[in-house]
């Protein structure tokens, strides 16, 4: 257990410097693959409580400290109006919710319905950016929502929950190498054997 989620803090930091070579798609309306997010989603499916929340605070931590310690308010990349007293660990906040929600649904990942938890994915990384957008509304006391806004949010969902496989499959693959049991085979054998049963 503690091997894998050691790895899963070397697969955090490996995407957010992979995060930084990710370009904005701009005829998706300025939408991206939130890297970052991604893995950590992926990863709090397949952990506990403690260690999700230990993941949640290094990921909205580094991100914010991407973000929001740079120029005023954060990285003109990612707000586009920047707001003047944004304050540090919102990011950490929010990541723990959507945290919570994606173990809300631990169970059926373990049981191998992990389609779920990808349409999931994509669910959390929409909340995690309306929440985020409102946030900075409302520490600038006005709110603006366009359609181009909630356009960029849907594309940045929808296009990060389809890489949520690729992440799924390298974190089998890195719970096989360390002998962490993230599905219960025992589950599926119980079930069979009552059916026949």
């Amino acid at each position: 257990m503690i091997r894998y989620s050691f790895s899963l803090l070397i697969l955090v930091l490996l995407a957010l410097i992979a995060q930084q070579f990710i370009p904005v798609l701009t005829g998706l309306y300025n939408s991206r693959l939130l890297l970052v997010t991604l893995v950590f989603l992926c990863a709090s499916v397949t952990v506990r409580p403690p260690v999700m929340l230990i993941l949640a605070f290094i990921c909205g931590f580094l991100w914010d400290a991407q973000n929001a310690l740079g120029p005023a308010g954060g990285d003109p990349e990612v707000y586009k109006y920047p707001a003047e007293s944004l304050r540090f660990g919102y990011s950490i906040v929010l990541y723990g919710a959507i945290g919570y929600l994606m173990q809300g649904i631990q169970p059926l990942f373990r049981e191998g319905k992990w389609q779920f938890s990808t349409f999931l994915v994509g669910v959390s990384i929409f909340v995690y950016l309306i929440s985020e957008y409102l946030i900075i509304n409302f520490v600038r006391g006005d709110f603006q929502f366009s359609r181009a806004t909630l356009l960029q949010i849907t594309f940045t969902s929808i296009l990060t929950m389809l890489f949520s496989p690729v992440v799924f499959w390298a974190q089998f693959q890195i719970a096989e190498r360390f002998g962490h049991e993230i599905r219960f085979e025992g589950l599926k054998k119980k079930k069979r054997r009552r059916v026949i049963a």
